[in-house]
């Protein structure tokens, strides 16, 4: 990398990246309602390979209160039913066929903790993240000035943008995991 436009886009690029998996890892987390990205983390055992639940049937949210997966192949029905009990999410399936129910029980206030703590360390891992990125952005601005493409007050000017991106996306993590535990929390 050579000139700063490239490393600006790509360090941006990065972080909104880092922002996106937050919000993946934290749709996984249980809120107390049904979503269908609560299945998304759980592999079924299907012709021999581990295979997502959203490719072996159709998740629905027929209610707040209840998932249901309609499996294509009946022979699977009994691997999705017993992937989901086995999955650390607390959940009891009700098969009927190929129709999978999963009522969702309301959250008691020690699990909504659990949880909390859990998005905790997915935000502390979000901004571990951009941190790295922070750094490889100025070890790359550090580079330039050493190979004399920019001058010192560049160099300086860089850094400070450098610091104020990384500020705005520690800003947007913390935004993310106060509006995630509001909503664990939330009864």
């Amino acid at each position: 990398m050579t000139d700063y436009n490239s490393l600006k886009e790509q360090t941006l690029y990065k972080m909104d990246k880092t922002l996106e998996t937050l919000k993946t890892d934290f749709g996984g987390l249980r809120a107390g309602r049904a979503h269908a990205s609560l299945l998304d983390g759980i592999l079924v055992d299907a012709y021999g390979s581990m295979t997502p639940i959203s490719q072996v049937g159709t998740i629905s949210v027929p209610d707040a209160r209840t998932l249901s997966v309609s499996v294509w192949d009946k022979g699977l029905s009994k691997s999705v039913e017993k992937a989901i009990m086995e999955s650390d999410l607390g959940l009891n399936p009700m098969s009927d066929g190929q129709l999978i129910r999963i009522p969702i029980p309301p959250l008691s206030e020690e699990r909504r903790r659990e949880l909390s703590k859990i998005a905790g360390k997915y935000a502390e891992q979000a901004k571990i993240a951009v941190s790295n990125i922070r750094r490889d952005a100025m070890d790359e601005v550090k580079k330039m000035k050493k190979d004399s493409l920019i001058s010192e007050d560049e160099e300086k000017k860089y850094n400070n943008d450098i610091q104020k991106w990384t500020d705005d996306t520690i800003k947007k993590v913390d935004d993310q995991l106060d509006n995630k535990e509001k909503d664990i929390m939330q009864v």
